[in-house]
């Protein structure tokens, strides 16, 4: 009996110090992003554009936030439809059956699939052979197909996770599945489906890889036209530090980066327990 107590509280400890060591490790990272570029931002830096000699070693940012804003809303726009889609048919129609078992096999597939390999795809499809060039479209269709199986995966948990007694009900009483699909289930499941395409969201505004091959450009007016490339801050983070530019401008950049992605996880997480709990009901 010792024993088994004296082995759970080792557990209980290890995944507490982990759990804390990770903590640890992003919180350094945040002090030290606010340390060394903390003094650098400002409004201008916010919505200047990026000047001087070489180019985005002065000015600011503000093409690089639209452009990424823009693509990641393009991404969702051709990813949410056919995610959410996806998902209800392997929770409601198909969990048993051998076409959801591939369904959810090139998902997982999808899901393990490197980003720049995603990338590589599109710009031979769209950039070279439908001949759209470096562009918000194709870097919205790379991103796109990158947070897919987020989208589904998320949604599908989502929907999963709303009590089976819902279902049985209404089964037995002879409600169309439709219906109690639309009116029960979604409506319960909503909060957790939104928690998952926040995450798609923030996962689709840090990628770099897709994007350097498809849409992005060293400077750009990041103006919304589908066939101009963008700027977008993860590509042009990697300009600062890759080619020396300004190391002062890439620690500010990458401080409103990583606090853009904080506020959409954090978002997606209090989502994911607002969920929880009104699936608790």
């Amino acid at each position: 009996m010792r024993s088994r107590v004296a082995a759970d509280l080792l557990l209980k400890s290890f995944f507490w110090l982990s759990g804390l060591f990770i903590l640890l490790v992003l919180l350094a990272i945040i002090l030290y992003l606010i340390w060394r570029g903390g003094p650098y931002i400002s409004s201008q830096f916010i919505v200047g554009s990026p000047a001087g000699t070489p180019l985005g070693s002065e000015g600011g940012i503000f093409p690089a936030i639209k452009g990424t804003l823009w693509l990641v809303l393009l991404a969702l726009v051709f990813s949410i439809v056919p995610g959410l889609l996806t998902a209800v048919y392997l929770s409601e129609y198909g969990s048993s059956g051998r076409l959801a078992e591939m369904i959810s096999l090139l998902v997982q597939s999808m899901s393990g699939v490197p980003s720049i390999v995603t990338g590589l795809f599109v710009y031979a499809l769209g950039v070279v052979t439908l001949g759209w060039g470096i562009s918000l479209l194709a870097g919205g269709l790379a991103l796109a197909i990158m947070v897919f199986p987020v989208i589904v995966v998320s949604s599908r948990d989502a929907l999963l996770a709303v009590d089976e007694n819902y279902r049985l009900v209404a089964n037995s009483l002879g409600v169309a599945k439709s219906y109690t699909l639309r009116r029960v289930i979604l409506p319960r499941a909503a909060a957790g489906i939104l928690a998952g395409i926040l995450l798609a969201l923030g996962y689709a505004a840090g990628a770099t890889a897709p994007i350097m091959v498809t849409a992005a450009a060293i400077a750009a007016s990041s103006s919304g036209a589908l066939l101009e490339p963008v700027m977008a801050l993860p590509y042009h983070l990697y300009i600062l530090f890759n080619e020396h530019i300004s190391i002062n401008q890439a620690y500010a950049t990458a401080l409103v980066l990583v606090i853009l992605l904080l506020l959409i996880n954090t978002l997606a997480l209090w989502l994911y327990s607002l969920q929880e709990r009104i699936n608790s009901r």
